[in-house]
């Protein structure tokens, strides 16, 4: 439940925004022509790309070049809110900021990265920047087209100065560039991650019905029996060769509780996993 909401727009184009969640949510967040650098003030965001699962804990933030992502707000175990800042950068507001000389960045990349995303530690100066922003979100009187286009400017600054500035040029060496999608390579990256079939359409950047016909063409299956064979089978693995508890199992296997792992496991190989496993030791 979103409980409080506020933007601030630059150039007729979202620049920052400012939010206040009761989670858990989760939500597609397609980023076709844009990027975005968000940071977490409260609980914990989990970015997904077309190849990865980053989690983004309190103090800490994410640079995200365009393209098709899912997020999830997860709540802080003390308030059990959720609350982050975003920045927001869009290629015509960016070359009329730099309208005198544009930056590296916003030229054609040095090298194409397979990178979407970049975790960026927490900071003293970016902390500054964030109370900066939240200031002139009380204050709005103040804000005008000048002062935005020189916050923006700072925190892409404050970014290439942190301690992950490879992996920060990297990513804004090729913000807007068209990143070329691996049908294969996305499945596979989250095969063991709790996502729903169109979930992963959209990562495809796929319609569900186009997906799952890719899919039937690529794997020679549905996707929901491949899927549930390939996590069944990681999962057989770990109960016979690690010490993890069930409850780990399951989740690192994607399944969201242990019971619904059970009675998949059950159906398949026809034991509980914990009897399972005993058998296998006895064996």
């Amino acid at each position: 439940m979103i409980i409080e909401y506020n933007r601030i727009d630059l150039f007729g184009k979202l620049l920052f925004e400012k939010a206040i969640i009761r989670p858990p949510l989760r939500k597609p967040n397609p980023m076709v022509n844009e990027a975005c650098f968000l940071h977490v003030r409260e609980g914990v965001y989990q970015s997904i790309s077309d190849n990865d699962l980053l989690p983004v804990p309190k103090g800490q933030s994410v640079l995200m070049r365009c393209g098709n992502y899912l997020s999830r707000m997860l709540p802080d175990e003390r308030t059990g809110l959720y609350q982050a800042v975003a920045v927001h950068f869009h290629p015509d507001v960016l070359r009329r900021i730099y309208a005198t000389g544009l930056p590296a960045f916003l030229t054609k990349g040095r090298k194409v990265s397979s990178a979407s995303q970049a975790l960026v530690e927490a900071s003293v100066p970016i902390e500054k920047y964030i109370e900066d922003i939240l200031f002139y979100f009380d204050h709005p009187a103040l804000v005008n087209d000048d002062i935005l286009s020189l916050k923006t400017k700072e925190i892409i600054l404050l970014l290439m100065q942190t301690e992950e500035a490879p992996q920060v040029r990297a990513i804004l060496e090729n913000l807007f560039s068209p990143r070329t999608l691996d049908f294969t390579a996305i499945i596979e990256a989250h095969l063991f991650h709790p996502l729903t079939l169109a979930e992963l359409a959209m990562l495809t950047n796929m319609s569900l019905s186009s997906f799952k016909r890719k899919f039937k063409t690529v794997y020679q299956d549905n996707p929901s029996s491949y899927i549930q064979q390939k996590r069944l089978e990681k999962a057989r693995e770990l109960l016979c060769f690690s010490d993890h508890s069930v409850g780990d199992i399951a989740d690192q296997c994607g399944y969201k509780t242990i019971s619904h792992f059970s009675k998949r496991f059950k159906d398949f190989y026809g034991q509980a996993p914990l009897d399972y496993r005993l058998n296998q030791i006895g064996k």
